[in-house]
């Protein structure tokens, strides 16, 4: 790959000028590759003899960002406008000098010594009808975070697992909450070292239930709607019963019992999945967009500020959504950074990942 004839793109720092091509090779061995900017200054410096300091590369990343975050806001937009919407969070560390809260009031830092770490948290928000995924930064894991980011959701399905900070989003009125059978599933998988036969007996039923899933994963809605019925809803009573019956035999506070009252406390929001065949039985999808967060968190261990942060969140949003509708990453920031600033506002919506005009209608 040769550097030097990479098209030059309107983004300079300390007389240097970072091409499209370049740019967007940075962001994307970043945050699909995991290689923070330090290590792909040091490879730039072993393979090309070309020094670039790590603050070079933050000041082309700042500038792209803030060209990309007009893009950032229509993505998200039209992530939330739908009637069908899966929620879920991770944590992110975050370096700061002076920790505070939104109202600037002091935030608690991590316990290490010496540190001036404090936890983050990515919520993210997935469109499983429109393929458009939704990375935003809050400094808190509450409510507050929750209504932060799916606060235009007011209508339609919130796939969500059994955590507090969705209930304000799911109490809303047109608002139905539906369950991740996954997350009923990952506690009773938890609980066999403390009761096997009664946790291996729930997961063979969930088994089963997934089984029908892969069966009906092909058919339209309408014929999965019935599918789900005739076949599916079977299970989930017979399977209702058995909690009610089993529930009063373990200790509640045992893992095993940890898994029988999750079960029972999300079976309202289980049930959901018998409104519309549309829907998933469970979050793995957004849950899968969470991983490169995870595996950045590995390689590059924390964001130096709240900005950057969110910044990231801006990166997560576009290659996720790169990943659903099958686009590569690479060449869709390229295309976007040599055309962004030529393209009128309200013609954005064309630069997302996935364009088409029959998608700009959903």
């Amino acid at each position: 790959m040769h550097y030097s004839n990479f098209y030059l793109f309107p983004i300079t720092h300390s007389r240097s000028a970072c091409g499209a091509s370049l740019l967007a090779h940075i962001i994307a061995a970043k945050y699909i590759e995991h290689l923070p900017f330090y290590r792909q200054g040091q490879r730039f410096a072993r393979d090309y003899g070309w020094q670039l300091h790590k603050s070079t590369f933050n000041s082309w990343f700042a500038a792209a960002c803030t060209l990309l975050e007009p893009l950032y806001e229509e993505l998200a937009k039209r992530a939330l406008d739908t009637d069908y919407l899966q929620a879920d969070e991770s944590k992110i560390k975050v370096l700061t000098n002076i920790p505070k809260d939104k109202e600037g009031n002091p935030k608690k830092p991590s316990k290490e010594k010496g540190s001036k770490q404090m936890l983050g948290w990515m919520w993210v928000a997935h469109n499983p009808l429109a393929g458009y995924v939704l990375f935003n930064y809050e400094d808190n894991r509450a409510a507050e975070g929750a209504e932060a980011t799916l606060g235009s959701f007011t209508q339609g399905y919130l796939q969500t697992d059994g955590y507090s900070s969705y209930n304000g989003i799911a109490a809303r009125q047109g608002v139905y909450r539906l369950g991740c059978l996954a997350h009923v599933r990952r506690k009773f998988y938890d609980a066999q070292s403390n009761d096997a036969r009664r946790a291996e007996h729930a997961l063979k039923v969930i088994q089963s239930i997934y089984a029908h899933e892969r069966v009906a994963k092909g058919m339209e809605p309408e014929a999965r709607h019935a599918y789900r019925l005739e076949h599916t809803l079977p299970i989930y009573k017979s399977f209702k019963c058995w909690l009610g019956e089993q529930a009063c035999m373990v200790t509640p506070k045992s893992p095993i019992g940890k898994a029988f009252t999750y079960a029972q406390n999300q079976w309202p929001n289980l049930m959901t999945l018998f409104k519309d065949g549309r829907l998933l039985i469970d979050n793995n999808l957004i849950e899968n967009k969470i991983r490169p967060l995870a595996l950045g968190r590995k390689n590059y261990l924390f964001a130096g500020s709240h900005k950057g942060a969110q910044r990231a969140a801006m990166m997560y949003s576009f290659f996720a959504t790169c990943q659903m509708q099958g686009v590569n990453p690479y060449e869709w920031l390229k295309h976007t950074l040599e055309h962004i600033a030529d393209t009128k506002l309200s013609q954005l919506h064309t630069l997302l990942p996935g364009y088409t005009p029959e998608v700009a209608h959903l």
